[in-house]
This record gives C-alpha cells, structure tokens and sequence, in this order.
C-alpha cells in the first residue's frame, strides 16, 4: 500500500477511517480528489467488494478521473464500482427499477432543449399568454418544484406557493406542471429532475428497492458535498441508513450554487444527522503562495455561516497582493490588459496561466476590446464571446438594418423578433417574391401591400414592422448612436422581454443587454469633447459605432490553439487554477452584487464566491475596481467592495489611485455612500508604480479637480479625467470654439474641444 505514504498526516487519516459517518472538509489546492480516490482503493485493498461502493460526483469528468485512478492504484476490478454523477447513477437505478414506477425500462430522458419545446407546446395548447407563461420561468419553477419534492398536487395544495404564482401573473402553473408531468409519463420519459424525484419517491414508496440497495451500497461517498440540494441530501440518507458508512468531502467555504438549490446546511449540519460523525480538515494548500492563503483566510473568517479551519501552506511567501485601482471600468481592462503584456514579457509566461474573473459574463466586453487592442489571444471560458450573445447579435441586427435595409441576414433576423406575428411561412413567401422579381427583401416589405400571396393579418404585422424600421431611420439623422440604440431595445420590445425573463439566464440576459448599452453610452460620451481633423466634432452616429465594433463582432479565428488568456464568471472558475489571477469589478453593488445586499446569507455566499475566485491563484493575484462604471447607461460613481476592506492593508500593494487604508472598516457593516469627490479626496496622493521598464498604464487620477482652461497655452502639462497626463502642443480656434491638440503617452495625439474638456492644468 504504497499510495499511502504519499498523503499527509490528516489524508491518510481519513484514507484510513473507513467505518462509520466521515466528514472531509477540503480546503482549496488541499489533495480532496487524492484523498476521495485513495479512500475508495483502500476499501478495495481492505477486501470491500467494488460492487458494494457508490461514490457519487457532480460532473462525468469527475467521475471518470476518479475511476482511472482507482484502477492505476487497484487493478481493473475497481471498474465494477459504482461510480458516476448523480443523476448518471440515479438513472441507472430507475431503469433497472422501472416496473415498480411504472416506466418502461427504455425511458427517454428530455434534455433542456426538450423539455422547453414540450414546455412551449403546452402553453400554446392551454391558450396561455406567454408573455407571463415564459418558458424557462416555467421550467424554473417546476425545477425548483420537484427539488424540493413537491409533486404536482402537493404543488397545488400549497398556499404560498399558489399566492406566489398568482401575484406573478401565472395562476395555472401549477394546472400547467400536472399536464407537463402527465405528458412525460405518457412519453415515457423523464427530465433531469425526474431522476432524482423519481429515486426519492422509488426509496420512499418501495420497501424491497429500499431495503436492496441499502445492503448492496455498504460505503457511500460524495464528492463537493456542499453542492447537494435537498432531495439530493434525503437520498443519500436513505441509501446510508443501514450501515452508515458514509463519507463527504466538500469545502463549506465554496459552496456557491444557491441559485441552482445548493443547500449549505447539509454540510453545516451534518453532525446532528449523525452524532458520532468524524471530521477531518485538509488544511494544508499545496496549490498558492503564502500570501494569497492568508488573503484567503482574511476573506472567509468574516462568514459566521462556516465550518472554522484555518488553511496553510509551506508554499513561498510570494509577492503581495496588488489591488488595481482604475477611474473607469475602461481604465480598468486597459490596466489589466498591459499587466498581462507586461508579466508575458518579465516573467515568460504563457497566455494560458492568465485568467481574468468577474461576477456577470456582461463584463467580459471591455477585456475583450482591449485584448484585442494588444494582439493577446483569449477565449471565454463555458460562453460565447460579448458580441456573439444571442441578445447582443439581435440588437446589432437592427442597426444593421438600419443602417442598411438591403442587409438580407439581419433582416431575417429581427422581423419577428420579438415576436409580432410575421411567422416563417410568411418569411418564405416574402422571400420567394424577391427571388422572382429581382427585388431585395425590404423592397418585398417596404411594398407589401402589393403582394397578392398574403392575408391582411400577415400584411399589417410587415407593414407595422417597416413602419417601425423607417421610424429608427429617420432617428439617425438627428441622433447619437446611444439615444437610437435606447429607442430600439425600449420600441422593439426587447428590453421588456428580458427584463420580465427572472431566470438566471435571463438575468443574464438583461445584464448584457445593458452592458452594450454601457458601450454606445461610453462611445458617445468619449467622443463628446473630441474632435477630428477638420475641427468638426467626432462622429457619434450609429454608423461610426457600428465601424468601432464591426471588428470586435467576429469570433477569433478557431485555430486549436488552447494557449489562450481564460476570461470567466468565477462560477465556471470553479476547480481550475492558474498561475496569475485578475479578480475584477469589486465594487459594492457589483461585486457584492446589488441583490446580495438585504440579506446575511446571500452576502455570505457572495463572501464565498470572492474567496473561490482568490484561491483559483496559484504565483500572484490582482484585485481590481474602478471609480467610474456605466450602469444602465448611467455613468455611475463606485465605492471599492466591502471585502476589499476586509483584507490587511499590509499584504496589499497599491497600483494606480492609492487606497487610504487607514479608513478601512469591518466590512459586515453598511456604509455611508460617499460622493464623487468626497471619495476621491479621502484617497491619499497617488502612488502609482511601473510593473516593469516596459510601457506603462496610463496613470490614474487622484484628488482630480478640472481646472479654468481659458489660459490653456502650448507647452503645458495637463491632466485628462480619462487619458491621464499629457503636454498641450497647441491651442486653436476662436474664443467660443477653442480646440487644444494634446499628446497622451498611453493614448496617441487627440484634438479636444475645451468647452467640453475635463482637464487639470499642471
């Protein structure tokens, strides 16, 4: 058994405590999968029958690691273990159970895709208005339903929840959740709810299937127990109720899928599930530096909701931690993005040891532009590049075709989006017309009286529709880019449609819709007090957007190459690690999110996001926030998160506007808003510094006071609210219109208007 002497003291100890309840507790980078693996080939070599071992997991890659490495350690007896995700194991089961709930062996299992479409189907079967019967809020709600064992007619017989679907506009879900089940059965098929509602009922409702696999399961374990969910936990007791063999092994301190019905109090309190429980703590890191542990434990000590451990390493100490402050959330990805040159230089390092991690996928944009802006290569890690988004590519549709009619893609695209009764069967006799008669498809449209295929219900929609597109048309010719775009997400109806989608991914959704929103508002703002070479204003039409982002709607090319920087949400961090981490957006309201904030638990799970994004860092770490974030397209003034004040001044270094560390408080308590320029002179002078003898950022501005700019001469030095600090080469034009040429280092030669200008005369 020489596997053993390759664990610490705690590992083999919990290796070797094969009877009884066990409870691992792994902190980050401590050998969990090395202890969970071990553990099962130890049972073997101790003559335990893998057949009488289930180890459940929640992903297939998981468990087919696992399984690999138990037959490297055991031999190939060890692929008779019961091994695999939740819902792989649970369908097992259920097939060879069937006749006792009444399926066929056979039984489908409906995918997402199905179970929407049989969702769809149902609400336009039952006359519905789907404006209130979305599908996935329906599914939503069944989901969340069956995870929490509530059957259809417990469903129904439930006063809160009936209340809570009538104040929501919905009073037949319920009505809708029985016809959705009953078509199920009638289909013989099951969703992936199904798998673990029908396991619990199977155990509940059969004697002979529960008292058989409590015998043929003599040792239990579960993997990232802390993302088990309620029907998930009684399972699991159920199977363990006879010999009570049963190991967890998760980390409390990252449980952070509430939103997907994580239960935390099943780790929290399993020791008054099982009184003589026995409880090992992983603690030693073997993945970070020193610094980046003890920031670590700085973060998590503040949850009260928490299993206490105190995480270590024998790593190096490392370099401090650097918080990046920046003025603006383009600051912000500017700044990021020259580290990332820079350390690629200074240190040798690959793109793929960087990653870039925020709270909402609608943050990726600026990072992408400025990626794109230094040649790096990136991918977004478990989604779709910013400008690749469903939403985001319909809204571009509609400029598109604003801006030119004849853009047959986009049309088709947007027609009967949202939905305005233009069906594809009317689409296609449009389109056979322009084939016909050598016309393009708006000409079809724009004409659509004339066409003798259609009935008037189908005409008026189309004529409703080019109405609407020649309304925007119109608008360009008077507006920015931003108040067009404004008009189409509020005309067009999208901007409703998302709003009213409360899923997670139509929170999503509306996140991103309002993050391009953010875009045009910047454009045309940085563009307000600028001008071109004619001395005319610069363009902010919808046009001089589109040519500013036609780059950046193309996917990079797909060239295999996995050498990349990692830009992700920190939930799909989750489990990976890397060399060098960026942190971003930790503002209140952010980062904690707006949402979080009325209540402890949600704020302590918030707490534990922030602390599995720090420990995803294995060399060094950047936090970043800015002073400065659109939101809504509102330019917004931010106060730095509530957990970067949690954090010891001392294992921090400062990069751009100095924090004053000194005013640092107890997080757990609100604050007082601060505004624009309290915050910023309650900031010590800034001390911003090279990360290397290559080109620097841009700085950043402290104590920033716009100065009288009506003796503005050649030669001096100034400061710019956004492009930093830079040397007037000239000043011209008359007293009314008088346009400064200036130099920035980190941003070329501009011409700006000064009656519009934010500057500080040096």
């Amino acid at each position: 058994m020489d596997y053993l002497n390759t664990l610490n003291d705690v590992q083999k100890q919990a290796v070797e405590q094969t009877e009884g309840p066990l409870l691992v507790i792994a902190g980050p980078g401590s050998g969990k999968t090395r202890v969970l693996t071990f553990r099962i080939a130890h049972l073997i070599h101790k003559g335990v029958d893998p057949f009488n071992i289930l180890a459940l997991t929640f992903t297939n890659k998981s468990a087919k690691e696992m399984k690999e490495r138990v037959i490297s350690v055991t031999g190939e007896n060890a692929r008779n273990l019961w091994i695999g995700t939740f819902h792989s194991v649970f369908a097992k089961i259920l097939r060879t159970e069937h006749e006792k709930i009444g399926y066929p062996r056979n039984f489908t299992i409906y995918d997402t895709t199905d179970t929407k479409s049989l969702i769809k189907a149902l609400i336009k079967e039952e006359g519905l208005n789907d404006d209130y019967y979305k599908p996935n809020q329906v599914l939503s709600r069944i989901s969340l339903a069956k995870n929490n064992l509530f059957t259809p007619k417990a469903y129904a017989n439930n006063p809160t929840l009936m209340a809570e679907d009538e104040a929501a506009g919905r009073p037949r879900l319920a009505e809708l959740y029985d016809k959705y089940t009953k078509r199920c059965y009638k289909a013989g098929a099951m969703d992936f709810d199904d798998l673990l509602l029908k396991t619990f009922l199977l155990l509940e409702t059969s004697p002979e299937a529960l008292h058989k696999y409590q015998h043929l399961f003599r040792y239990v374990l579960i993997d990232e127990f802390q993302d088990t969910n309620y029907v998930q936990m009684l399972i699991v007791q159920k199977l363990a109720a006879v010999h009570e063999n049963i190991c967890c092994v998760g980390d409390d301190a990252q449980s952070i899928y509430a939103f997907r019905g994580a239960n935390i109090q099943n780790i929290l309190t399993l020791e008054r599930k099982y009184p003589d429980l026995k409880t090992f703590k992983l603690e030693q890191n073997y993945r970070s530096v020193d610094t980046i542990v003890q920031t670590a434990n700085q973060i998590i000590q503040n949850n009260k909701g928490q299993v206490p451990k105190k995480i270590w390493t024998d790593n190096p100490t490392g370099d401090k931690v650097k918080v990046l402050r920046a003025m603006s959330d383009h600051d912000e990805a500017r700044m990021v993005s020259d580290i990332i040159f820079e350390e690629k230089v200074k240190c040798q390092a690959q793109p793929k040891d960087f990653a870039i991690l925020y709270r909402t996928n609608a943050q990726s944009r600026a990072f992408e532009e400025w990626l794109r802006k230094l040649n790096l290569k990136y991918k977004i890690y478990g989604g779709l590049s910013f400008y690749q988004r469903k939403e985001i590519k319909d809204v571009m549709s509609y400029i598109r075709l604003i801006i030119n009619p004849k853009d047959e893609e986009a049309l088709k695209r947007v027609i009967n989006y949202p939905t305005r009764g233009i069906g594809a069967t009317t689409l296609q006799k449009c389109i056979i017309a322009a084939v016909e008669n050598d016309f393009t498809l708006w000409d079809i449209l724009d004409n659509i009286s004339l066409h003798k295929g259609l009935n008037a219900r189908a005409k008026n929609s189309i004529d409703a529709f080019v109405t609407m597109i020649k309304a925007f048309m119109a608008m360009e010719k008077n507006m920015n880019a931003y108040e067009i775009i404004h008009s189409i997400v509020k005309q067009t109806g999208i901007l409703k449609e998302l709003h009213n989608d409360k899923t997670v991914e139509g929170v999503s959704r509306y996140e991103n819709l309002q993050e391009l929103l953010n875009s045009v508002k910047d454009f045309t703002a940085s563009r307000s007090e600028l001008v071109d070479e004619s001395g005319a204003a610069a363009n902010t039409s919808l046009a001089a957007y589109m040519e500013e982002v036609s780059l950046l709607t193309d996917t990079q090319q797909d060239d295999d190459d996995d050498n990349k920087i990692s830009l992700m949400t920190i939930h799909s961090a989750k489990g990976l690690e890397f060399p060098y981490v960026f942190v971003v957006g930790l503002e209140d309201e952010l980062f904690p999110s707006q949402l979080s904030l009325t209540s402890r638990t949600d704020l302590e799970e918030e707490r534990r996001l922030f602390y599995v994004a720090v420990t995803r860092a294995e060399k060094k770490l950047f936090l970043t926030y800015a002073q400065t974030r659109y939101r809504f397209g509102n330019l917004n003034h931010c106060e730095a998160s509530r957990f970067l004040k949690e954090l010891d001044p001392n294992s921090m270094e400062m990069v751009g506007l100095q924090m004053n560390t000194s005013s640092l408080k107890p997080l757990a308590q609100p604050q007082e808003k601060k505004s624009y320029h309290q915050e910023v002179n309650s900031h010590k002078k800034s001390n911003l510094k090279p990360l290397s003898k290559a080109k620097k950022p841009a700085p950043v501005l402290d104590n920033f006071t716009p100065s009288d700019t009506s003796c503005l001469q050649a030669g001096m030095q100034i400061l710019h609210s956004k492009f930093g600090q830079g040397k007037v080469l000239a000043v011209d034009g008359s007293p009314d219109h008088k346009i400064a040429t200036i130099f920035f280092p980190s941003q070329g030669q501009k011409k700006i208007m000064l009656k519009y200008a934010q500057l500080q005369i040096l």
